[in-house]
């Protein structure tokens, strides 16, 4: 009967000390990103009666059955759908702010209406030598906002392709390294330390490469994930011991798109979504900078093509290049602006073409073209903004209830802490009874 007790003593302090190891594990990883809390898992130990009584069966103690992960598999889920919305709405805005600081920045409003009234200046005396300079000057300002305005709209793309590129290698080390946690899970033993810290490794990484890609995931009973990207049913991007390689091509117009193993993707969410929508509309700002610059240079060569220069001969394009990168001016002097009409003779004050050209601009409208382009600009950024916020805080959301369920509460730790030790503290006291007892019976021989 010592004997028994003895050996139900130490596996209760055995246990309770590997209780201890896990709790203590928990406070020294409170604040450790991605960590879930350990519990032990305990059950009795049964022995067979003995001779004569093997019908019998007797308690012997308690041993560890496991270490278990406080792990909700759906609130994680919802935190990496939350996360990938949310880096989606975070890069596209991030994208959009930057090409309207590009636009903006540029000045080409001003510049567009400062042409404008340097042809209405011009217009009071067609043959003064310092107005038709001026308005030549104002037509190189004008072309030069255009040429900066594709310039940092193209480089806010390109910085939008490169971080897209990133992301895509990113993916793929983060698809290399879950395929290696899948083989690892493959060997590591059910319940152990070893296999939790695999888990939480599993979950970190599905959690960052969703903030990349939109992803769904299915589970092994070993805890190995196949992924999925955009979706349920796209291509698999991880099974077992394999991951595929993502990569990322670059159309004429500057916009992205993406494939796996050369299957294409289409991705809702990630950065990689956000970095395609703002790149986009990127494409869609040049491609109306273009136009309004090609737009003003056709109105205003037709209208050079009509009248007659200062020195009465034929007028010539004001204008050349193609779309905003290229406009730039064609004249090399004031007196080459055909503001007399056809067929006037030299030094001729007649301002009948230029007031052709006014009202052809008017028409053209480049000005309330451009105030139309600033504010679509704007007002996608301002939705896109509401949108961001809105879902900053379903993901917070998400994961506070994730943590509150999954994460490590020092009040609580602390509580199993003295538990623990208490445990300890008896099953060795348990263990002295036993050994004075059992001497006990030996001096009474």
């Amino acid at each position: 009967m010592a004997s028994d007790l003895l050996s139900i003593a130490a596996s209760g302090a055995r246990a309770a000390r590997g209780a201890l190891d896990v709790t203590a594990q928990n406070i020294a990883n409170a604040s450790t990103d991605g960590y879930v809390r350990r519990s032990v898992g305990m059950e009795e130990v049964s022995a067979a009666g003995g001779l004569l009584r093997t019908g019998d069966l007797s308690l012997s103690g308690v041993r560890i059955g496991g270490i278990d992960r406080n792990a909700d598999m759906f609130r994680q889920a919802e935190v990496r759908r939350t996360t990938s919305d949310l880096s989606r709405a975070s890069a596209e805005l991030n994208g959009l702010e930057n090409i309207e600081s590009a636009v903006e920045q540029a000045g080409l409003y001003s510049a567009i209406t400062e042409f404008e009234a340097s042809l209405q200046q011009l217009a009071v005396d067609p043959s003064d030598p310092s107005l038709r300079a001026a308005a030549l000057a104002s037509a190189e300002t004008m072309a030069q906002k255009f040429n900066i305005a594709d310039s940092s709209t193209s480089s806010a793309a390109e910085g939008l392709r490169f971080e897209a590129g990133a992301a895509v290698d990113q993916a793929n080390v983060l698809g290399g390294e879950l395929a290696r946690v899948n083989l690892r899970l493959t060997r590591a033993g059910a319940g152990s330390s070893d296999r939790a810290s695999l888990l939480d490794q599993r979950d970190i990484l599905l959690e960052q490469l969703s903030g990349i890609a939109t992803i769904s995931t299915s589970f092994a009973a070993d805890g190995g994930v196949s992924v999925r990207l955009g979706g349920s049913t796209g291509p698999l991007f991880v099974t077992g011991g394999a991951a595929g390689a993502i990569g990322m091509s670059t159309a004429a117009d500057g916009t992205i798109s993406y494939d796996l193993d050369g299957t294409a993707l289409s991705l809702s969410g990630g950065s990689l979504a956000g970095a395609a929508l703002a790149l986009g509309e990127a494409a869609s700002v040049r491609a109306r900078l273009d136009a309004l610059a090609e737009g003003i240079a056709t109105t205003a060569n037709d209208a050079q093509a009509n009248g007659t220069a200062l020195d009465g001969t034929a007028g010539q394009p004001l204008f050349d290049g193609v779309g905003a990168a290229g406009m730039r001016v064609a004249l090399t002097s004031g007196s080459g602006l055909a503001t007399a009409g056809a067929g006037q003779p030299a030094g001729s004050r007649d301002g009948s073409n230029l007031a052709a050209l006014r009202q052809a601009l008017v028409v053209e409208g480049p000005a309330e073209q451009t105030n139309a382009l600033l504010f679509d600009i704007s007002a996608r950024v301002q939705s896109r903004t509401l949108t961001h916020e809105a879902l900053d805080t379903i993901a917070a959301s998400a994961r506070i209830t994730l943590e509150q369920q999954a994460g490590v509460d020092l009040d609580t730790e602390a509580t199993n802490l003295i538990r623990f030790q208490q445990a300890f503290q008896a099953s060795a006291r348990a263990m002295q009874i036993s050994t004075e007892l059992f001497d006990t019976l030996l001096g009474l021989g």
